[in-house]
C-alpha cells in the first residue's frame, strides 16, 4: 500500500514577476508526496487563478483521489478520474517518478526521450518601463541567455521593443502578450515585431477570440498558450495558430502532455515548452518533452529567491547537465 501526503507550500521570488494578468512576489505550489516500496516521490503543480484553480481547489480535488492512490491507482485510471489542470499534473508527475524509480531507470528512458546534456532555453523579462526592460534584457544576454522571452501588455510596445532590440541586437526573441491584446490594430503589431525580427508572438488576443485568427496574415509564427490545454484543443486552432505551448500545468500531466506533443506534430504545428512559476520538481517532470520542442521556456525557478532541493543546474539561458553540482 502507497503512503500519500498532500500538502502546500509557498516560494518567495527574488524579483517581481510582472505580466499583462498582474504581479506576483511568490508562488504557491501543491506538493503530493508518494511512498512505496521505500522509494518516496513527488510532485508539484501550480494552482492558476486564470483557469479557475486556487490552492483549496486542488487541494480539494487531490484529496477526492487520496484513497484511490493509497491503492494503487495507476496513470491511466488517474486520466479518467480528473480533468485536465494542476491536481491530475501533481499526481501524475508523481505517478511518472515512482514508475521510474521502481523500474531503476530515468524519466528519459521511461519515455523514449534522449537526454541533452544542455538544454538551451529562454530567460523572461518581465514587464517594466522600457530602459528597465532593455537593461534586464542585457544584463541576461551578458550572462549567457541567448533566447529572451519579452512580456508585454496592451502598452508601450513599439517602446517596449524597441529598446530591448537595441540593446541585445543579436538575441532571438519571443512575445509573450498573455491575450491583452485585440484584434483591432493586431496587423501593425505583427509587422512591427517583424521587422523587429521577433521570432514568434505568444497568444496575442483573448482565448475566446481565436476565431479572430482565421485566415489572419501575419509575418511572424503565433503561438497559443491559454487556448491550447489538451487535443481536445487542437481542432480549433487549426488555420488560426502555428505552434502551441504546452504546460504540464495545462495537460494536467507529462501523460496527456506526450500524447498532445505528438498529435499537434502530426498536425503541423511546432511545439513550445513552458511552465508556471514553480520549483526544480515541477521541471523535472517536463523534461522528456525538451527533445520535441523549438522553444524551451522553463525558467520558472530561476525566478524563485532558493529553489527546492535537488535543484536542476540551471545556470543563465540554460540547464546545464554537464556542470558539476554546487557544493
Amino acid at each position: 500500500m502507497r503512503a500519500v501526503k498532500v500538502y502546500p507550500e509557498s516560494w518567495p521570488l527574488h524579483t517581481p514577476f510582472v505580466i499583462a494578468r498582474g504581479a506576483r512576489s511568490e508562488v504557491g505550489v501543491v506538493v503530493v508526496d508518494l511512498e512505496e516500496q521505500g522509494i518516496r516521490v513527488q510532485g508539484e503543480c501550480t494552482p492558476y487563478a486564470r483557469y479557475g484553480e486556487s490552492e483549496s481547489s486542488v487541494l480539494e480535488q487531490i484529496g477526492g483521489q487520496i484513497a484511490a492512490l493509497e491503492q494503487g491507482m495507476t496513470r491511466a485510471e488517474l486520466q479518467q478520474a480528473l480533468p485536465a489542470g494542476a491536481a491530475r499534473n501533481a499526481i501524475d508527475s508523481a505517478l511518472w517518478q515512482l514508475e521510474a524509480r521502481l523500474a531503476a531507470r530515468s524519466l528519459w528512458q521511461l519515455t523514449g526521450a534522449e537526454a541533452p546534456p544542455v538544454i538551451e532555453m529562454a530567460q523572461t523579462v518581465s514587464i517594466d518601463v522600457p530602459e528597465m526592460m532593455a537593461s534586464s534584457a542585457l544584463a541576461l544576454w551578458e550572462n549567457g541567455a541567448r533566447l529572451l522571452k519579452i512580456k508585454l501588455d496592451n502598452h508601450l510596445i513599439a517602446e517596449r521593443l524597441v529598446a530591448i532590440r537595441t540593446a541585445v541586437p543579436q538575441a532571438t526573441l519571443i512575445v509573450d502578450a498573455n491575450e491583452s491584446w485585440h484584434a483591432e490594430g493586431l496587423a501593425a503589431r505583427c509587422q512591427l515585431l517583424a521587422d523587429l525580427e521577433v521570432a514568434m508572438l505568444e497568444q496575442p488576443l483573448p482565448a475566446g477570440e481565436d476565431a479572430m485568427l482565421e485566415n489572419f496574415i501575419h509575418p511572424l509564427p503565433i503561438c497559443a498558450d491559454e487556448s491550447c490545454h489538451t487535443r481536445a484543443n487542437l481542432p480549433a486552432l487549426r488555420g488560426r495558430y502555428e505552434m502551441v505551448n504546452i504546460k504540464l500545468d495545462k495537460t494536467g500531466g507529462l501523460t496527456e502532455a506526450l500524447a498532445l506533443a505528438a498529435e499537434a506534430q502530426r498536425q503541423g504545428f511546432a511545439i513550445m515548452l513552458g511552465c508556471m512559476l514553480c520549483t526544480s520538481r515541477a521541471i523535472r517532470a517536463a523534461l522528456p518533452l525538451v527533445p520535441k520542442a523549438r522553444f524551451v521556456d522553463l525558467d520558472g525557478p530561476t525566478w524563485l529567491a532558493v529553489d527546492a532541493e535537488p535543484a536542476l543546474p540551471f545556470s543563465c539561458g540554460r540547464i546545464d547537465f554537464s556542470r558539476p553540482p554546487a557544493e
